[in-house]
């Protein structure tokens, strides 16, 4: 096992990484940039080191400052969270070349399905049904519409080397691809350091559905039951729950059978997550692999009674998995991700938190970095918790989460909260009955002045 483990990321899920660590006995090192001095998670490692000025690109974003602070600290491993160096796979081959063990899948793994495009050709080998789309990237405006005009509108641009929502766009005519098409390439570019394009078929009233898996290094492979993710606002999720009132029992099988193939077939390692489109007939079509832990891993935690993070810190120290093939998922989780935003405009809402008080009691769990007195940066996203519940049911989960909210209490900055406590007051998201375009009808609804929607 690992004596010392830096952890190149921030905020909540540092936290969440180091309170595993210790609980395996593992001392950690916190990286920190200079606005985040004060950041939670710097108080908890057993070390902190700074690693530059408030830009990414100049700190959390920097190979060579992490390595180098590795190596002070004398760290043995480094776990890169989510965001940031998480999916950039010279990470890990620098690491390697530094002796140190990266805590994650292979260069090789993280390289073949962190490119979009070819992840796609790789799981259709793998027996996985894919979004119809190109073949190859799409290299300028007219080629889009070629491929377009095949396919048949909508479409969405996607760029191959990344996710998260930035630089995706539908396009819904061949006109609008003239003014979309260099939009989504330079937010692309601007994002991920790569114009380069793919497009797929936009396929509406489809629910956004992922399943966690977790493999070792001896070719055992496990997967969990679904997350339910549709409610999303420009390709961020806004709530998760698990599982997905869409899904039955049957349904759930085939799909964890579809990935567990899939995963075996690329010998997929450590943990990851593949993430689907689900049309109104339950067909499902693999959109991307994420080679990393997931913002919303806490609901599949809660219903599986299982940690995660822990186990992949075993898996990277070359231990074997101890979960059985089949686990029982118990109960019904939901997740909200509070964010530093207004919650009308969505304009981020950076500042001092005057007061703080976050909710508690039985099946209520909170991933924060979040205090009083804690002034949050401009530099990096608003997320200022994740609030999940668990409750045996889902009516009983919406209600646990509705008091959670309610006694939550955020003074000295603008947050989500009360677009929350709306969307789960929603008639048709109380019966279950959303898919990914919710979030837009809902907004609409609102702006209208339709009152409660």
């Amino acid at each position: 096992m690992f004596s010392k483990i830096l952890i190149a990321n921030r905020g909540e899920i540092s936290l969440r990484i180091i309170r595993a660590a210790r609980e395996l006995g593992i001392k950690t090192v916190a990286i920190y940039s200079e606005p985040d001095n004060n950041c939670i998670h710097t108080m908890f490692a057993d070390e902190k080191i700074c690693i530059g000025p408030g830009k990414a690109s100049e700190s959390y974003l920097n190979i060579p400052n992490i390595l180098s602070a590795a190596e002070i600290t004398k760290a043995d491993a480094i776990h890169p969270g989510y965001g940031f160096l998480a999916e950039n796979p010279r990470f890990p081959e620098i690491c390697e070349t530094h002796g140190i063990t990266f805590i994650g899948p292979s260069a090789s793994l993280i390289r073949l399905m962190g490119d979009k495009n070819r992840a796609r050709q790789e799981m259709k080998k793998a027996k996985l049904q894919v979004i119809p789309g190109s073949d190859t990237i799409i290299e300028d405006i007219s080629e889009a519409k070629s491929n377009a005009q095949k396919i048949g509108y909508p479409v969405i641009l996607k760029p191959s080397a990344g996710g998260g929502g930035k630089g995706m766009r539908i396009v819904r005519s061949a006109i609008k691809m003239d003014e979309q098409f260099p939009i989504s390439q330079n937010e692309a570019k601007a994002a991920f350091g790569d114009p380069s394009l793919y497009i797929e078929k936009f396929i509406p009233g489809a629910r956004h559905i992922e399943i966690q898996v977790i493999g070792d290094k001896k070719g055992k492979i496990v997967t969990f039951g679904e997350r339910e993710c549709s409610i999303q606002r420009k390709y961020q999720k806004l709530i998760e729950e698990t599982p997905s009132p869409f899904i039955d029992e049957k349904f759930r099988r085939r799909l964890m059978k579809a990935v567990q193939d899939a995963s075996n077939f690329i010998g997929y390692q450590s943990l990851g997550t593949f993430e689907f489109l689900v049309d109104e007939k339950k067909k499902f079509y693999f959109m991307e692999a994420n080679t990393r832990v997931q913002v919303e891993h806490p609901i599949t935690e809660m219903v599986y009674n299982v940690d995660l993070i822990k186990e992949q810190i075993k898996i990277a120290a070359g231990e074997n998995l101890s979960f059985p093939h089949l686990l029982k998922m118990n109960g019904h989780s939901i997740e909200c991700r509070i964010n530093a935003e207004d919650p009308e405009t969505f304009i981020p809402s950076p500042g001092k938190i005057d007061f703080l008080v976050l909710p508690g009691g039985e099946g209520v769990r909170i991933d924060s970095a979040a205090y009083s007195s804690w002034q949050i940066p401009p530099d990096y996203d608003s997320l200022v918790a994740k609030i999940a519940v668990k409750a045996p049911s889902r009516k009983e989960a919406i209600r646990k989460m509705r008091t959670a909210l309610e006694t939550t209490i955020i003074v000295g900055i603008k947050t989500n909260i009360p677009l929350h406590l709306n969307i789960l007051s929603n008639s048709d998201f109380i019966k279950g009955n959303y898919d990914i375009q919710f979030m837009e009808k809902f907004l609409k609804k609102k702006a209208a002045g339709k009152g409660k929607v």
